[in-house]
């Protein structure tokens, strides 16, 4: 329970905070946020971690948000060690420096420590395959999200 309830806090105080700010810098309200329509790739991808978790056990919820909770952490770590990651003309700037700094990193390994150790009491080499395919799908779920931002970017720009 204080595993989830630190992983909770990492996503409504730090993530969540972290996106409103985004927002905001963009002209974007609070209540703009929650007003908007969900889009189809968000609804597709929450909803298939959701139904990963109701239909698996804590290990496939785990391996279904590992794309979000581990893979943010490593695309920030790579990104951060450009040259241009702290460019005032990057548009990612405070995306990189708040996924690459310590506190999410901590969540991250944290994630990525309990999800290991589920792994370690529940992984089969039977279940091998589905842990797979769980994972492709919701990396996959993952990247149409991102890719819809980017061209929801794109037109506004």
């Amino acid at each position: 329970m204080r595993e989830a309830a630190a992983g909770l806090s990492a996503i409504l105080d730090v993530e969540m905070n972290l996106h409103v700010k985004l927002c905001a810098d963009w002209g974007l309200s609070p209540t703009d946020l929650e007003q908007a329509p969900p889009a189809a790739e968000m609804l597709a991808y929450t909803r298939y971690v959701l139904d990963a978790g109701m239909r698996g056990d804590l290990l496939a919820l785990k391996v279904a948000l590992a794309p979000c909770v581990i893979g943010y952490a490593e695309i920030a770590t790579r990104l951060a060690s450009r040259p241009d990651a702290d460019a005032a003309t990057n548009a990612y700037r405070v995306w990189i420096a708040e996924y690459a700094g310590v506190p999410y990193q901590e969540v991250a390994g944290k994630a990525r420590a309990h999800m290991e150790h589920l792994a370690d009491l529940y992984a089969t080499p039977a279940r091998e395959a589905e842990l797979i395919a769980i994972f492709k799908e919701a990396t996959r779920l993952e990247a149409d999200f991102w890719e819809m931002a980017w061209r929801a970017g794109q037109r506004v720009q």
